[in-house]
């Protein structure tokens, strides 16, 4: 469960994003990576306690829907399921950028379709692939951190061979720790969260674990010490080692480090690494996609052809329609050569705040009705609730207004409440041309469940009991295999 929240997790936005963060924020960058963590961790901290103490499944579009209705259900899968439809095209394209400096006259658009194609294949081949692939990959980009702690590590403090004396003064003698002040490292805190994005993927795959229950509450302990080491640290090297104004940043803040270290072949080694961060992300992405959409089935908020698995459990439908987008990306690459990537990844935009904003909000009230009905569920706890998670809510909302405030954001954020709208009027349409979906059926028909329902489902301690039972009798389990 770990080394899924580490491949969904750690990419090419700390391998390479984080020069962008450092340049705005100066050494202070550790601070804006540290504040990100923060939320994340106590947003994931939130999702566990309700995975635990509500089985789901994983999903939080679950849990958007028992706390707000099926209107905040069908909006939040379907707007994490675009997401991650999206960063299946998005890092296609970039794995061929890659591959493109090493593969010469093939054309980038075909290395984008071998990518796509290699990690369809090995998501349809079973779970247990997926799961193997994603561990393989975590560990490699684990290995090559902790090499690069130890060795950046050494050599700020003057102890590696050929130093020229500790660099630990990067962190003051350039401007001061906030050479641009700490509206900056808020304003960079934005960019940071972002990066975080792919460790609530753990939830949605313990549906499929042995022990979802013990997966979950595992993996979310030990999430706090990873993003501490893998981010924080990280950077906190880079800007000991690196002037924070230095151009190469522009770069890969990793391989500078490298070269000023003197590590030979150390851009190569660098590049091979993204390159797998990247598919690692595909990797994930391709699998989280599915599964939304497999629940979405599952509520009667997607159409129950693609409900359908194959005998090894997966859902080879759910996986191929995530992979759509992917291949217009690939069309589109042909035809705008070069362009493609970036508007992938603003098309994505804040989603991934609104979603975190959800699960916080979901957990407000699933979490106190809990408490009230069925404490002894509660094996793994939000701390401090109610008020820490309002702490983390409030967080969030404040960058969702700095965004509003920010020119270089702006873009992404009005495109994301795009989206919602545009998820808001399909269920608009899907309550007023199709049956009720069973999610309706059970929590009202004003979209909102009572209080007796919300008892009821914390006293069964099933999510997927009550809103998922409605259709439970009507063909057989397909639910995708561990």
């Amino acid at each position: 469960m770990a080394l899924i929240a580490i491949g969904g997790s750690v990419g090419a936005g700390l391998f390479i994003g984080s020069g962008a963060v450092i340049q705005t924020a100066g050494p202070a960058a550790v601070v804006s990576y540290a504040l990100a963590g923060a939320l994340v961790f106590l947003t994931l901290r939130a999702l566990g306690e309700m995975v635990v103490s509500v089985p789901a499944g994983g999903s939080f579009s679950d849990y958007a829907r028992l706390a707000f209705g099926p209107r905040a259900g069908f909006t939040i899968g379907w707007l994490y399921w675009w997401m991650y439809a999206v960063l299946v095209a998005a890092e296609s394209v970039a794995g061929a950028a890659i591959l493109s400096q090493w593969v010469q006259g093939v054309p980038p658009w075909a290395l984008a379709l071998v990518v796509l194609l290699t990690m369809t294949v090995a998501n349809l081949i079973s779970v247990r692939v997926f799961a193997e692939t994603e561990s393989l990959f975590s560990l490699v980009k684990v290995a090559t951190i902790v090499a690069f702690l130890l060795v950046g590590g050494l050599y700020a403090l003057g102890l590696w061979t050929g130093a020229q004396g500790a660099t630990v003064s990067h962190l003051w003698d350039l401007g001061g720790f906030a050479p641009n002040g700490w509206v900056a490292v808020l304003g960079a805190t934005v960019v940071v969260l972002f990066a975080f994005g792919g460790v609530e993927i753990i939830t949605i795959a313990a549906g499929e674990s042995a022990e979802p229950e013990r997966g979950v509450a595992s993996a979310i302990t030990n999430v706090l010490w990873r993003i501490g080491l893998f981010y924080v640290a990280s950077i906190l090297v880079v800007v000991m080692v690196v002037p924070w104004n230095s151009t190469d940043l522009d770069r890969s803040p990793f391989v500078v480090v490298m070269e000023i270290v003197g590590i030979p072949g150390a851009a190569l080694i660098m590049e091979i690494v993204v390159l797998i961060a990247v598919l690692s992300v595909l990797n994930a992405a391709m699998y989280t996609s599915s599964r939304m959409l497999f629940m979405l089935t599952r509520q009667g908020d997607a159409p129950r052809v693609l409900r359908g698995t194959n005998r090894r459990g997966v859902p080879v439908r759910a996986i191929l329609l995530g992979t759509v987008v992917g291949y217009a990306a690939v069309v589109a690459d042909y035809l705008f050569p070069g362009q493609v990537f970036a508007f992938l990844v603003a098309s994505i935009g804040a989603i991934l705040l609104v979603l975190f904003l959800t699960i916080c909000a979901s957990q407000l009230m699933v979490g106190a009705r809990v408490r009230r009905n069925a404490p002894e569920r509660l094996t793994l706890r939000m701390w401090g609730f109610p008020y820490l998670t309002w702490v983390t809510l409030l967080g969030l909302v404040a960058i969702f207004l700095a965004m509003a405030t920010l020119p270089e954001h702006r873009q992404a954020l009005w495109a994301t409440v795009a989206a919602v709208v545009v998820a808001v009027l399909a269920y608009e349409a899907r309550r007023l041309l199709g049956a009720a979906p069973p999610s309706r059926r059970v929590l009202g028909v004003e979209g909102r469940a009572t209080p007796e329902e919300l008892d009821r489902v914390a006293g069964t301690g099933s999510v997927s009991a009550a809103v998922g039972g409605a259709e439970g009798s009507e063909g057989e389990d397909h639910s995708p295999g561990r």
